[in-house]
């Protein structure tokens, strides 16, 4: 017989920590009614809380069965801000997919938000396995996704998630995501029209990421931010995103917040249930 880990005291005043955050969201947010916007108005009633479904869904989660049921055990190097378990550098290709990988849900969120926003140039910033990776990617077959991955072993196991969906739009770069972003952006023959940032959920290294981005961004860019209520540094990173005078609009899904940068109307910030 196995049992589950006792949290530790720092396991638990995150979950604390996580709690009390869902609770302050929950009694600020709110739904389409009242909404004033007609830009967030459509995006919240056409992608975020689109009810329908899509071919590229199936495919994608018969690929996480796949994964969850592999015994496959592969050596982790972790550059962000750690693991969620208290797992080693020894970890079960089972166990990353169900910790680790993007649930169905916000998954999929993303891929209605590509479908709807229609970005051409697409960056993720953190990898994994690769099926949030595919999301992006399988929204539309023109558009290109470049992905970082900082684990020479993971970024193998998504190169063959991205094989086995035969998607053919994905660059995957790998290593050190404080190597590798600056390069690749500044190598880019185009904006980045929409980012992902789930590469580190620290204070420090969220704000420069956004900074090295926003060089490269266009008055249409999307930026979603991961994970944004996490922990206190996360919160804080949020709120300096938000507060930033070249940030106009952002909405606030508890689990991801999205930043935009539209001209001519007033700084706005929404937070909304999914």
């Amino acid at each position: 017989m196995s049992f589950s880990p006792v949290p530790d005291a720092g396991q638990l005043t995150l979950i604390l920590f996580q709690l009390l955050a869902y609770l302050r969201f929950w009694l600020r947010s709110g739904n389409a009614h009242g909404l004033h916007s007609p830009f967030v108005f459509g995006l919240y009633t056409s992608a975020v809380r689109h009810t329908g479904t899509f071919s590229a869904y199936a495919l994608i989660e018969a690929r996480r069965r796949q994964l969850l049921a592999s015994p496959a055990c592969i050596s982790v190097t972790d550059l962000g801000a750690g693991s969620r378990t208290s797992a080693g550098p020894q970890r079960r290709v089972a166990d990353i997919a169900r910790t680790a990988a993007k649930p169905p849900h916000l998954a999929q969120l993303l891929f209605r938000l590509v479908n709807y926003l229609r970005p051409q140039t697409i960056l993720e910033l953190g990898t994994s396995l690769g099926l949030t990776t595919a999301y992006l990617a399988a929204a539309d077959s023109r558009h290109q996704v470049i992905t970082f991955e900082g684990c020479p072993n993971v970024a193998a196991v998504a190169r063959e998630t991205f094989a086995t969906l035969g998607l053919s739009n994905i660059s995957l770069v790998e290593g050190n995501l404080d190597h590798t972003l600056a390069p690749t952006l500044v190598g880019l023959n185009a904006p980045v029209d929409f980012v992902f940032f789930d590469g580190n959920h620290r204070y420090e290294p969220t704000l420069r990421y956004f900074d090295l981005c926003r060089a490269h961004r266009t008055d249409q860019s999307v930026f979603v931010f991961d994970d944004i209520h996490w922990s206190a540094e996360m919160e804080r990173a949020w709120e300096a995103i938000k507060a930033h005078p070249e940030v106009t609009l952002t909405v606030d899904l508890f689990y991801i917040g999205l930043v935009f940068f539209r001209k001519n109307q007033p700084k706005q910030h929404f937070w909304l249930r999914t």
